[in-house]
């Protein structure tokens, strides 16, 4: 406890691991909660719960626990995935992929995630997951990264095209990037041209807690 509210003066790293797949793995208290860190960018909890938080409010908490199935790419701490089951109370199916088995072991011990029931966890690649799945999901959440960098497998348009395939209609795409520079706002909007037709509408939320930006698509039959 003494921890929790000294955190709101200056964080304090409970536990640290070297990691190969994502280099320096820590668990910090800030501001009050826990929070799981890379060496360069907020992993779990803090900033990016806060972002993906506003994503599914765009979507709608209601429309949310209306779903069956909700795929999610890049689990880390399960921040996301702790919104949708307490905050929406989204009592369906929640399949996590994670390629980085020393973070799940991490948020099963400090984030309690493998106490959620609804939820099935798989240690394995989100490209490979998604080529090979034969379920259709209600909304796929995109949240992958190594450290700072995302992977140029999520903006080809073999795994674009997959994406499109495996959502349902009146399905969403939820994808957190990161743009730091103007590569990065190039490749955000050639990756929404991809989806720039009849079957899909798309929409951004740019500039979320500075660096991050948003894409939405609903897939519309």
């Amino acid at each position: 406890m003494l921890k929790k509210i000294f955190s709101y003066f200056i964080p304090i790293t409970i536990y640290e691991k070297k990691s190969s797949l994502s280099k320096n793995i820590e668990v910090t208290w800030a501001n009050g909660e826990l929070v799981l860190d890379s060496k360069n960018t907020n992993y779990s909890y803090g900033s990016l719960q806060r972002i993906l938080r506003k994503g599914l409010k765009s979507i709608g908490y209601d429309t949310i626990t209306t779903m069956d199935h909700i795929l999610v790419l890049g689990v880390a701490g399960g921040s996301v995935i702790k919104t949708l089951v307490d905050e929406i109370q989204f009592k369906g199916k929640i399949t996590g992929v994670e390629i980085d088995p020393d973070i799940i072991a991490i948020a099963n011990e400090y984030f309690n995630l493998n106490a959620i029931p609804n939820l099935e966890l798989i240690i394995g690649d989100a490209f490979e997951f998604v080529l090979k799945t034969k379920n259709k999901y209600d909304l796929i959440i995109i949240d992958v990264f190594q450290d700072t960098t995302m992977p140029n497998f999520l903006f080809e348009n073999y795994f674009i095209d997959r994406i499109g395939l495996i959502l349902n209609p009146n399905g969403f795409v939820l994808f957190n990037t990161m743009i730091i520079n103007e590569s990065g706002n190039l490749r955000n909007t050639i990756y929404c041209k991809q989806f720039n037709n009849s079957k899909f509408k798309v929409t951004t939320l740019p500039r979320v807690e500075q660096h991050n930006e948003l894409i939405i698509v609903k897939k519309l039959h």
